[in-house]
């Protein structure tokens, strides 16, 4: 019995999860609740209190599904890539991709960022997201640092402009990409930044 529970569990609450996202790109925070949860999935809301007991652990729960994705979807190749070269370009054009960047509806990830600065759970989360890609970053650089691929004294200043590039890119395109293309705007920052990690820049 408690293994069909389990099972049940790792079934039903990746897909109400899913379903909250789709609820949240639908009709934004303002408007989503566990009811519309429930009625997007013909379930009744009493299935969704009884995984997670509240909506403020289905939000955190749901930070958690949106991180995995970034994680499992984009990241898990690149080892497989023997020749360092490649292994940069591939990461800079995966890092300043309209796909990378879209892994999760920009609504919905600024939305849990507007929440972050009044929920500390939600901080806590998405800080060790950030902390989590910077470090990969980090790492990153160190290696092809060694390699001779890029030259920078500084690995870590390194990976966190680049963070912190990719995450204004959903900004510009936003605001004053003026209805151009995301990747228009996107690759020049790819290769002024590709410049700078080539340069010493940092």
């Amino acid at each position: 019995m408690t293994n069909r529970k389990n099972r049940n569990a790792e079934t039903r609450k990746p897909e109400i999860l899913e379903a909250y996202y789709q609820v949240l790109i639908e009709k934004g925070f303002e408007g989503s609740s566990i009811g519309k949860i429930a009625e997007y999935l013909n379930i009744h809301s009493t299935l969704i209190l009884h995984y997670f007991k509240n909506k403020e652990n289905l939000q955190r729960e749901l930070i958690e599904f949106l991180v995995s994705k970034y994680k499992s979807e984009h990241m898990l190749g690149f080892n497989l890539i023997e020749d360092s070269t490649r292994r940069f370009d591939a990461l800079m054009n995966l890092m300043f991709s309209y796909k990378w960047n879209r892994t999760v509806d920009p609504g919905v990830h600024f939305g849990f960022y507007y929440k972050s600065f009044r929920d500390e759970g939600i901080r806590r989360v998405l800080n060790n997201m950030f902390l989590w890609l910077r470090d990969y970053l980090h790492d990153a650089f160190i290696v092809f640092n060694k390699e001779g691929v890029i030259r920078v004294s500084d690995e870590l200043k390194a990976a966190d402009y680049v963070l912190t590039l990719m995450e204004g890119l959903e900004f510009h395109a936003h605001f004053l990409n003026e209805g151009k293309p995301f990747e228009d705007f996107a690759q020049t920052a790819r290769a002024a930044t590709i410049a700078m990690l080539k340069n010493g820049t940092f």
